[in-house]
């Protein structure tokens, strides 16, 4: 905007970035820092707390000097005069659906990526001095406790509620990561809180175990031992011991929020006021906090369902009454778990959510795409509409503003929907921009009430199931345990009549299915009686299609681990699936091959450490190459960096790869790269533990350019990559990719 000098913005403390406050630092101008387009919720405060809070993402050129010009005149006024100025010239443009881009032109400059998390804001000395104090206070009060407790399981598994306090005024503190002033009080409050809480654990009576309303919570995660916070909204009068009624559960995910650190989140949720967009009567609320800002992707995606199980660890939950909602990017969550995990909801609610990944960013975005052959594969992984066969088990109701420009998604779905002779039930709010409109809000309430009335069905007559990978291979009683070609559409049918399961599949090599016993089956015309009785009133039964036709698998037979490597559930790639789970970095402390190398590695090793801790709010556990122990490797998945000379881990195991990485070259089937300037990426599983990853010189693949969309976190390689280390690393990709691809279903190199 001409005139309005980056300095004048930052004093304001004006920012619009989808729905939440960001802080500009003083050389971001009016065009970077409105990103999102018309306002149509606001608050303002006082000097520099003074905000306005976008939920829309429009606007038109005609309108900015206007703008201009009542943002000026604001800088002058009381908060209440500059709230009338600013409603007129802005509800002027709620009446004009011209979308703009989610993040402005500036968003789609490699060259030029702001940070994510933006930096946070000057902390006075003598804050910072006081903060620090407290910090260590409770610090030294966990570290106590936690001796105090060691040998009471039921008191050590609750010390998370207790160390999310901690952790959150910490790394706030240590990594700059307060944004506005009043979060200073916020930290105040917080280790207030974690004191009194360490009290109550130490003597055994946990009030906020009782609680109902907004609860805070925290849980140890398994990925990488960090503590991660949730929140949950409890009905009044829910039992807090003793017979609990299994309860309804709703799980809510939430909007992005480039500052919304661990305080920020704690602050959010354990407000009694806040009881989110849903909170039925009758129903327990889970707020994940998804590790961060990702869209419930990799390690977000494992967050909520390590959440469910410290939730149901405390409460009893009815699985077949979860409801699954969200807007915004936790609408994008929704259609996540509702394409890869519809047989688990009884339904779902996504509202104004990317549901894809390339028409979102053409159309939203205004991104020109032009991603390598691999890339676009992977689309798939998370792209909803190619998975849409899966939601005729899921009542499934959307929900967009008639004139939010995320109406795309839903659209981009009902179309889905239509050619595979469904209908989406979408719910549009008239005239309404980025939030949900108050009738439309009642009637999502109504239908999903009644659906989770209902309840999913347990053993429904009718299966459909489509995947594309075997990370995501339930629905129901049917589980695809392997296909002819990963990232490729494998689909079953299946459908019980007269005792018996008639199955049709397509692109399917092994599949397991959860039915009664007295069931026979029949498999592509191929068919087997009911088992013997084992008692159980569900039992599993597999079976394998090794090229000549299905037969049954006995229960002895081995088809997994050592004795055959396939690819299979938790054991497929890409390379970012090896961080869903348990995970140990490998650092190199010999020689590299050469200077240039180790640099290459050692630069990437510090990237994936920082941008873990950014982006999945974790520090990595990181161990020597030397250090390795027999248990480290059944245990977790190994991240190695370094080369075959400098990582003796990796020197042990590399004749067993299928590519070959040495100092003479790395070795893709024919063709040789030289050593002195290539690098290996890529994960396979670990030769001395076939049941777990190891992924070579990698974090997450996704990288600074990415986190400023979340529709475009998506795997940026395939199973390995060759990385020409004299190109260099951009906020796009670790350097050249001289060449990339997938391993076959035996996890050997194939043809591209």
């Amino acid at each position: 905007m001409p005139g309005l000098t980056g300095a004048s913005w930052a004093a304001c403390g004006w920012a619009l970035s989808c729905g939440r406050l960001v802080t500009l630092p003083p050389d971001r101008s009016w065009s970077a820092g409105l990103r999102t387009g018309p306002i149509v919720q606001f608050s303002a405060r006082a000097g520099s707390e003074t905000a306005l809070r976008g939920s829309a993402r429009m606007r038109t050129p005609a309108a900015v000097p206007h703008m201009d010009a009542c943002l000026r005149r604001a800088l002058a006024l009381n908060q209440r005069d500059t709230m009338k100025l600013l409603l007129l010239p802005l509800l002027t443009l709620i009446a004009t659906p011209t979308f703009a881009p989610a993040d402005g032109p500036a968003d789609n400059l490699a060259d030029k990526v702001r940070p994510v998390p933006p930096p946070g804001i000057l902390i006075p000395d003598e804050v910072r001095a006081e903060l620090k104090a407290g910090v260590a206070s409770l610090a030294a009060d966990i570290a106590k406790l936690r001796e105090e407790v060691k040998g009471k399981p039921s008191l050590m598994e609750r010390l998370p509620d207790v160390e999310i306090f901690h952790k959150a005024v910490d790394w706030a503190l240590r990594y700059n990561e307060f944004f506005k002033t009043n979060e200073f009080k916020t930290a105040r409050v917080l280790l207030q809180e974690g004191h009194a809480r360490a009290a109550a654990l130490r003597s055994g009576n946990m009030p906020w175990l009782a609680a109902s309303g907004a609860v805070v919570r925290g849980y140890r995660s398994r990925i990488d031992g960090s503590v991660q916070p949730y929140g949950l909204v409890i009905p009044p009068g829910m039992p807090s011991s003793g017979h609990r009624k299994p309860s309804r559960l709703d799980i809510w995910f939430h909007g992005r929020g480039e500052t919304l650190s661990e305080l920020d989140f704690i602050q959010q949720r354990n407000n009694p006021k806040n009881l989110g967009e849903f909170a039925p009567s009758n129903a327990i609320v889970l707020h994940p906090y998804g590790r961060y800002c990702n869209g419930s992707r990799f390690a977000g995606e494992t967050d909520t369902f390590e959440a469910m199980d410290a939730l149901g660890r405390e409460y009893p939950i009815d699985e077949n009454r979860i409801v699954v909602r969200g807007f915004s990017l936790g609408g994008a969550s929704v259609w996540h778990f509702a394409s890869h995990y519809a047989g688990r909801w009884a339904a779902v609610a996504p509202g104004a959510g990317f549901s894809e990944t390339a028409d979102f960013l053409k159309v939203f975005q205004r991104e020109k795409l032009s991603p390598p052959w691999w890339e676009q594969k992977l689309w798939r992984l998370h792209d909803s509409p190619d998975w849409v066969e899966n939601y005729r088990h899921l009542p499934t109701v959307a929900y967009s503003g008639e004139i939010d420009g995320q109406k795309q998604a839903a659209d981009v779905m009902a179309v889905a929907f239509k050619n595979a002779g469904m209908n989406l039930t979408h719910i549009i709010g008239p005239q309404t921009p980025h939030r949900y409109h108050p009738e439309s809000k009642k009637q999502i309430s109504e239908m999903i009430d009644s659906y989770a009335a209902t309840g999913r069905d347990v053993l429904p007559q009718k299966v459909s199931f489509v995947t594309y990978t075997t990370r995501y291979n339930r629905m129901h009683w049917v589980q695809v345990d392997g296909i002819q070609q990963h990232w490729e559409k494998a689909s079953v049918q299946g459908e019980l009549a007269d005792h018996t399961a008639q199955i049709k599949t397509a692109q399917v090599t092994a599949l397991t299915l959860h039915l009664p016993v007295d069931i026979s089956v029949t498999i592509d015309g191929t068919s087997f009686p009911a088992p013997p009785s084992s008692g159980a009133r569900i039992q599993p039964r597999s079976f394998v299609n090794d090229g000549k036709g299905w037969r049954a698998k006995p229960a002895s037979e081995v088809v997994r681990g050592r004795l055959t490597l396939t690819k299979h559930h938790g054991l497929q790639g890409p390379i970012d699936d090896a961080f869903m789970d348990s995970f140990l970095v490998v650092r190199p402390t010999g020689a590299p091959l050469n200077e240039k190398l180790g640099a290459w590695c050692q630069g990437e090793l510090a990237h994936m450490t920082n941008h873990w801790r950014q982006q999945y709010r974790g520090d990595a556990r990181v161990v020597d190459d030397s250090a390795v122990s027999r248990e480290d490797m059944d245990h977790n998945n190994l991240i190695l960096f370094g080369d075959p000379q400098s990582n003796r881990f990796l020197k042990q195991i590399a004749a067993q790869l299928p590519i070959q990485w040495s100092a003479d070259g790395v070795k893709e089937g024919s063709t040789n790269f030289p050593a002195s300037t290539h690098a290996l990426v890529c994960v396979f599983p670990n030769p001395l533990a076939p049941e777990h990853y190891v992924v070579l010189n990698s974090g997450f693949t996704f990288r600074e350019y990415d986190y400023l969309n979340n529709a475009r976190q998506v795997p940026k390689l395939p199973d390995y990559a060759i990385i020409d280390v004299n190109t260099p690393v951009t906020s796009r990709a670790p350097g050249g990719i001289a060449s990339a691809g997938f391993f076959d279903e035996n996890w050997k190199l194939g043809a591209k």
